[in-house]
């Protein structure tokens, strides 16, 4: 033990941390190194509890789509690992930790598939929770437990895997993941749109996704924040950028961008970017690079597309500023910080679409007073507190981290579907 943080080196060692805390009657705050610990409410908690020495690969088997690792591998550890084979996890697990302040590249495997939080490519390749096959991990109670396998043919039964994606560390602590991982793709171009108002830009983006032409990932960027990318093309085009990319084999990928432009011709001029500049682009927009640098408020509202304009529009009408992921299904929203950081506007802005809006940054006693995830109706509240009662009977697992105090409603992550 350092001061306050407990930093078990094995699952032993992690699983006698638990008993001692739930002997004891102390709680703990699960993180992997500490980079997500901006999302959700403000753990109080007595000691702090990292997987970040509970690290290393299993077992990496390129030919059948598969990787072992323990949870506080760092992510940069297992995406340098899969390139050296020329795969990826295909979900993009976004890096958040500069938007809180952070260096990039501070995640752990664990703590991408507890938070959940897909990139761009999740059109496509689906959520976190779709690429964890399974799990080793510490229930609320010191036991041992694990879930799923190596294939996915063995993920029958109740699958915990479902549940621990987005969990936060409230239900369990993950020692080791099997998760899916797929073939990086030979070449990626992103075709820019350029000049369309928020309205034009989701109806092109929802052309191009209803094309034969398998458009993996789809944003818009208004003009004040495409003038803050770091790609000369986007931040010197002078108007908003939508950008809509295509990935695979090389002739492939560029006959599909051809003809992808044409398409989107009647839309307004369009340009094309290819390799590095491609993966810049949707780098920024994955960890929400635009909105770093700077104390406001950010939220992030999941709604339908068709519904991304509006709910955007709200934002903009209390003075922020947006900008759009997931052919409008995702909308990024910086406001200037306040105490109730407008989180009855944000929930009215998704309320008619049945949508979500999580607050993502703001200070610790915003995070506190506020509800931080979306409202939850209060039979499924009900159940999800049966759920953690169930998982963490003494309530030692990050306390407070999902849930609201008395008075507050409780909520549930984006990600968690139900």
């Amino acid at each position: 033990m350092e001061g306050k943080t407990l930093r078990p080196e094995n699952e032993e060692q992690l699983r006698a941390a638990v008993e001692w805390a739930v002997a004891e009657g102390a709680t703990l705050d699960v993180a992997g190194q500490g980079s997500k610990r901006g999302l959700g409410r403000p753990v109080a908690a007595d000691y702090r509890l990292e997987t970040s020495g509970i690290t290393g690969v299993v077992l990496y088997e390129p030919e059948e789509l598969v990787m072992t690792a323990h949870a506080g591998t760092p992510m940069a550890e297992v995406e340098a690992l899969l390139a050296q084979r020329a795969q990826r996890l295909a979900f993009e697990p976004a890096d958040l930790g500069p938007l809180w302040g952070q260096e990039p590249g501070q995640g752990t495997l664990g703590g991408a598939f507890a938070a959940a939080l897909a990139g761009p490519a999740r059109l496509r390749y689906g959520a976190a929770r779709d690429h964890l096959l399974g799990f080793r991990g510490v229930g609320g109670g010191g036991q041992v437990f694990k879930s799923g396998g190596r294939v996915v043919k063995n993920v029958t039964g109740f699958d915990l895997s479902k549940l621990m994606a987005g969990s936060m560390g409230t239900l369990g602590i993950m020692t080791e993941l099997s998760v899916k991982v797929l073939p990086r793709p030979e070449k990626t171009r992103t075709v820019l749109l350029l000049g369309c108002d928020d309205t034009a830009a989701v109806a092109a983006m929802s052309a191009a996704m209803r094309s034969p032409y398998d458009v993996i990932a789809a944003a818009h960027l208004p003009a004040a924040v495409a003038a803050r990318s770091g790609v000369s093309y986007v931040a010197e085009a002078g108007a908003a950028v939508t950008a809509l990319r295509l990935e695979g084999p090389g002739p492939s990928a560029e006959f599909r961008c051809g003809e992808l432009r044409r398409l989107l011709a009647a839309h307004g001029e369009t340009e094309e970017l290819h390799g590095r500049n491609s993966e810049a682009l949707w780098r920024e927009v994955r960890g929400v690079a635009y909105f770093t640098g700077d104390d406001r408020q950010v939220w992030r509202l999941s709604v339908p597309p068709t519904n991304g304009a509006a709910a955007a529009g709200i934002g903009r009408r209390l003075g922020g500023e947006a900008f759009y992921d997931w052919a409008g299904g995702q909308v990024w929203i910086a406001i200037d910080a306040r105490p109730d950081a407008y989180h009855e506007a944000m929930r009215d802005a998704v309320a008619a679409s049945g949508g979500h809006a999580t607050l993502v940054r703001a200070a610790d006693e915003v995070r506190a007073a506020v509800p931080v995830f979306q409202p939850q109706p209060a039979a499924l509240a009900a159940l999800s507190e049966r759920l953690r009662a169930q998982m963490d009977p003494k309530a030692v697992l990050s306390p407070g981290r999902m849930t609201a105090p008395a008075g507050v409603p409780a909520g549930v992550p984006a990600e968690v579907e139900v």
